[in-house]
């Protein structure tokens, strides 16, 4: 396994539609290991494969606290079949993103449909914080961020940050 280099706004890779996978292979298992490997050293709880550079429909995510024992999930082409109209308000941030969170809005149930790491179809119903991560992590794969739901004045003040931090930095 290896940790890789998690891209961060502004960068047009992030802005990419996803591209279904057509088979999970030994290729796809060893991303979807590294993925939650370079997700657990940055303490996220998900991770979508394009935020590591590749364009494929795939996220991995564990929303198991601390003190808990890890619970890694795999999602490969997922769907969401039903959205809840109820809705609920998550304080998100995003690896891509780093040190900006905002409130965001979204259904507070859902239901994706996917394939898992062994590349078995499954249905799963999610609420509360797991349907949250899913809804964000599956925005990625369409080349959304969690900072598009806000206003076109806030998303300006955080990506000149994010500019700006880029800017600055010294890679050696």
């Amino acid at each position: 396994m290896a940790i890789k280099t998690i891209l961060t706004e502004p960068n047009n890779i992030l802005r990419q539609v996803s591209k279904p996978v057509e088979i999970v292979g030994n290729d796809e298992k060893q991303l979807m290991k590294d993925m939650l490997e370079t997700m657990y050293d940055a303490n996220g709880i998900g991770l979508a494969a394009i935020q590591i550079g590749v364009p494929k429909r795939i996220i991995v995510m564990d929303i198991s606290k601390d003190n808990e024992e890890k619970n890694p999930m795999y999602f490969v082409n997922p769907v969401i079949k039903n959205k809840d109209n109820q809705r609920t308000t998550y304080e998100e941030g995003c690896l891509s993103v780093p040190n900006q969170f905002a409130e965001i809005d979204r259904p507070s149930k859902c239901e994706v449909e996917y394939l898992d790491f062994n590349g078995e179809k499954k249905v799963l119903k999610a609420e509360g914080l797991l349907a949250t991560c899913i809804q964000h992590e599956m925005d990625h794969l369409e080349g959304i961020l969690f900072i598009d739901y806000l206003s076109k004045l806030k998303k300006s003040m955080i990506i000149k940050k994010l500019s700006k931090n880029k800017s600055s930095r010294i890679v050696v």
